[in-house]
């Protein structure tokens, strides 16, 4: 390595240093550390020969310093080996050629006035100080190419006594847009020289020629005119120089000229001497050890690494790369025949470097005629050192439920930075739900799986997966992709109920339990309902959370027997948007079980009958007629005696009342007797509690004395009547309907009407009996007796004339008056000695 500047004193531009070796060295070496070499250079390619590269100065004392040029990497002629020179009385270092220091115009002038303040300076060391002035420079042979090589590495070694010192000086090739040259040995003074045997085919291709750039057209100028050429050589648009199409044969040892120009257009031009020399057929065979062979290297060898070695048979061979040239990839050992790489074989930056197929030439050097090739393919592997890289390289996004089958959430683009293009896998890997089908992948795209679904506890609402991409490389590289899919729920369902019927007695009281409303909702989560009746409703009352229906008012069987409620359903909590609602409703039926809250009403409430008894006959005394005003359709009764009935002497077939006579023994009195008995009628059936009503009937009882003439007349009178006695067990308070009242009023007016024609009626029967002289002057009021029913209303007996007993056959057919029953209306006709009637 160069030491570090170590200055201690500057005089103007020159820089003089010391390093002590001891006392006894101390007059022999003053060296500065190399004050003005630069560790890097900086050069146009459009710099041509002679160029002066960089200029820097040294200072040896008591000996005659030397500067050497090494070696340069990438093997180059393009420098000029370094020399050093002594300037108006004193030494003076260069680096190539030093003619041109005097003629450099501004330049010289400077390093002229440099010199000069050098000399100043030397003259402050003795007679002994020599002040060099090394500089670098292109060689004659320089055609400098940033895009052939742009960096170039010099070993220079610097020499002054017994101190030696060695260093790099780095050489960058700076690109320059604007400079177009020519390239190759034949552009040179000197031109190109080529050797070829005189067995090559025609037209074959014997040389190529570098092209400075696009769209440059090369020609031969010069003559070619037989017998001094046996035909035209030529070169193609790629450069190649083809030999004559008559060939070559029979021209050995001839030498050929041509004049070569490349025109590059815009009036740019230049032009180059290639020399073909013809040698003769090859005495002598040049052949290669091993056969063709294809060869596999790593793509991450770096520059000068060692490919292969070719080896052929042959005296002092030398080798060459054919094709392709030039070979910017790999270059060949001229003596050793290794093949070693130039540049870096990233595929990723250079895919063609894939794969290179390489033609390598042997050949001797004193007979270079004298030669052989070689074919081989050399691939370039590709190594995994990088895991594939995916756009996006995280995927968090929220669908809702309800997204389509086959929507596509994303789209990855991974690439291989060790192998683009490649064909890369992809695989979906679930992590929460383990297992899961919801999401799929197809290729690169994830899409909406048909699964999808969240109206099952815990069957989404978030996945977590992954997509694992892998590359086809050795080792494998694989890169995981987290996705996270946030599934919002979506009220898609409307709550339905199903259709019920609620019984509920009439006399239930207030907030009783009828039943309750069950809601039914698809969505999750589930049945997540609120209840309500629409308008509202003053009997009954649904509540809000749990359906639950209850009463609010009093209920009436005989006013509305079913009542129907809309029970309105609404859920909540089921959809990302709070807002978002559905409703359904369905109708409930209450059906009002009937309680007996009326009594059973008889029409009349009492009766006063009178009856005339036969001994020995059972006889009808009168049907009692009850029924419930306010519920028409109930008609079962039951019907019991409850009082009166001391003798037992009266029973109930059903609702009629009987009298039985033959129950009468001898000691029946002879003499009227009134009953008044009390029948309880109470309605009857599945319905409770039973409600009973008392309806009183007086029976007078007149015994038949068929055997017995009256000899004077007696009237019979009844001198008080008893006050009818009505007995029931209801409380029940009963206010009837405003339509009731009037229908009532309306009935009762026409009732009274009937009755008023009925006394007409009867008081003109009357009448008519009274006018007839022949009979007795008797007057007879009977109450109506229904034959045909069997049943035998009250009757009054009037006061009658007592006649002596005529036989009762005959008298029984002996109607002698005409009445009219004042209860019935109908008319009748009777004898009024034994009581007979009959009916018109």
């Amino acid at each position: 390595m160069w030491p570090g500047p170590k200055a201690e004193r500057r005089d103007s531009d020159c820089v003089y240093g010391s390093m002590r070796m001891g006392a006894s060295s101390l007059n022999h070496l003053f060296l500065t550390d190399l004050h003005s070499l630069p560790w890097f250079i900086n050069v146009s390619e459009s710099q041509g020969p002679g160029t002066i590269l960089q200029s820097f100065s040294f200072n040896c004392s008591s000996h005659t310093p030397t500067l050497e040029l090494l070696h340069v990497q990438p093997p180059t002629t393009f420098f000029n080996p370094p020399s050093l020179t002594r300037w108006q009385g004193i030494y003076v270092g260069k680096v190539g050629s030093w003619a041109q220091l005097g003629t450099m115009g501004e330049q010289g002038q400077t390093l002229n006035s440099q010199s000069q303040r050098w000399h100043r300076g030397m003259e402050s060391l003795g007679p002994t100080g020599h002040c060099l002035l090394p500089q670098m420079t292109l060689s004659s042979s320089a055609r400098l190419d940033a895009l052939t090589v742009n960096h170039y590495e010099l070993q220079l070694r610097f020499t002054c006594g017994n101190h030696v010192m060695e260093g790099p000086l780095s050489v960058d090739v700076q690109r320059d847009p604007g400079h177009i040259q020519c390239a190759g040995r034949f552009a040179s003074p000197a031109g190109e020289i080529i050797q070829v045997p005189e067995t090559v085919k025609p037209g074959a291709r014997l040389y190529t020629l570098l092209l400075p750039g696009q769209g440059a057209q090369m020609s031969i100028t010069s003559a070619q005119d037989p017998p001094y050429f046996p035909g035209p050589f030529s070169i193609n648009g790629q450069g190649w120089l083809q030999a004559p199409s008559q060939g070559l044969k029979g021209q050995a040892q001839k030498v050929f000229q041509l004049q070569i120009l490349v025109n590059f257009g815009q009036g740019r031009s230049c032009c180059g001497m290639l020399t073909v020399k013809v040698l003769p057929a090859p005495s002598s065979q040049v052949s290669f050890l091993q056969q063709a062979q294809n060869i596999t290297i790593p793509e991450n060898l770096v520059p000068g690494s060692k490919v292969v070695q070719v080896q052929a048979r042959g005296f002092d061979v030398r080798y060459e790369i054919l094709s392709p040239v030039p070979c910017r990839l790999f270059s060949i050992g001229r003596v050793d025949g290794v093949v070693r790489t130039t540049s870096p074989l990233e595929l990723a930056q250079a895919p063609d470097a894939a794969v290179t197929r390489l033609r390598v030439k042997a050949f001797e050097r004193l007979r270079p005629w004298a030669s052989a090739e070689l074919d081989f393919k050399v691939d370039v592997q590709s190594v995994n050192r990088w895991p594939p890289r995916c756009t996006p390289a995280l995927l968090a996004t929220q669908i809702p439920e309800t997204m389509p089958v086959g929507t596509v959430l994303n789209t990855f683009t991974c690439t291989d930075p060790d192998s683009p293009g490649s064909t890369l896998d992809y695989q979906l890997l679930f992590h929460s739900p383990a297992g899961a089908a919801s999401l799929c992948l197809q290729d690169r795209v994830l899409e909406v799986n048909a699964t999808l679904d969240c109206d099952t506890p815990g069957a989404c609402f978030h996945h977590a997966a992954s997509i694992l991409v892998l590359d086809g490389g050795q080792p494998l590289m694989t890169t995981e992709v987290p996705v996270l899919v946030m599934v919002t729920p979506v009220n898609e369902f409307a709550p339905a109920c199903v259709p019920r019927t609620f019984r509920v007695r009439e006399d239930a009281g207030p907030h009783a339990l009828l039943g309750s409303v069950v809601g039914k909702d698809m969505d999750y989560p589930h049945d997540s309902i609120e209840y309500s009746t629409p308008g509202g409703s003053a009997t009954f009352a649904v509540d809000r959370l749990s359906g639950e229906v209850r009463l609010l008012g009093p209920l009436d069987y005989e006013l509305q027997k079913f009542h129907r409620l809309t029970v309105l359903l609404t859920d909540h909590s089921q959809d990302q948007d709070p807002t978002c609602h559905r409703s359904g409703s369905c109708t409930i039926t209450i059906e009002v079980e009937d309680v007996n809250d009326h009594a059973p009403e008889c029409e009349p409430p009492f009766q006063e009958l009178t009856v005339h008894t036969h001994l020995g006959r059972s006889m009808e005394v009168t049907r009692v007629s009850c029924r419930v005003p306010q519920e028409p359709q109930r008609l079962a009764f039951s019907y019991s005696i409850v009082g009166g009935n001391s003798w037992s002497q009266f029973s109930l077939q059903g609702a009629v009342l009987v009298l039985n006579d033959l129950m009468l023994g001898p000691s029946w009195p002879e003499q009227p007797h009134t009953y008044e008995i009390l029948i309880r009628v109470a309605d009857a059936g599945p319905s409770t509690p039973h409600l009973s009503t008392t309806a009183t009937v007086i029976v007078h009882l007149v015994p038949w004395r068929a055997s017995t003439v009256a000899t004077s007349t007696h009237r019979a009178t009844v001198t008080s009547m008893m006050t009818p006695l009505l007995v029931t067990d209801t409380e029940a308070f009963w206010q009837p309907e405003p339509w009731f009242v009037v229908v009532l009023t309306v009935t009762s007016a026409l009732l009274l009407l009937a009755l008023g024609w009925l006394l007409s009626r009867l008081l003109w029967g009357l009448a008519q009996v009274l006018q007839v002289p022949s009979k007795p002057t008797q007057a007879l009021l009977l109450n109506s007796i229904q034959g045909t029913e069997g049943s035998v209303e009250g009757f009054m007996e009037a006061p009658r004339m007592e006649t002596p007993q005529a036989p009762s056959s005959v008298m029984s057919l002996h109607f002698d008056g005409r009445a009219q029953d004042p209860r019935t209306g109908r008319d009748y006709l009777f004898n009024t000695h034994t009581g007979a009637r009959r009916w018109l």
